[in-house]
């Protein structure tokens, strides 16, 4: 399966946070799934960092 992770469940899931439910965890974790990040999460991740509301 082909994953579009949205920011904040990326974010969620690097920084494992407890707000990322067990069944994405496992979704993100399958070896058999493809999880991809959009440019714009880049993007918007980028805008947050230097705007100081992202750490």
């Amino acid at each position: 399966m082909n994953l579009l992770l949205d920011t904040h469940i990326f974010l969620w899931f690097v920084n494992d946070d407890s707000r990322l439910s067990d069944h994405f965890k496992d979704l993100i974790e399958n070896e058999n799934n493809f999880s991809f990040l959009s440019v714009a999460s880049l993007w918007e991740m980028s805008i947050k960092s230097r705007l100081g509301k992202f750490r």
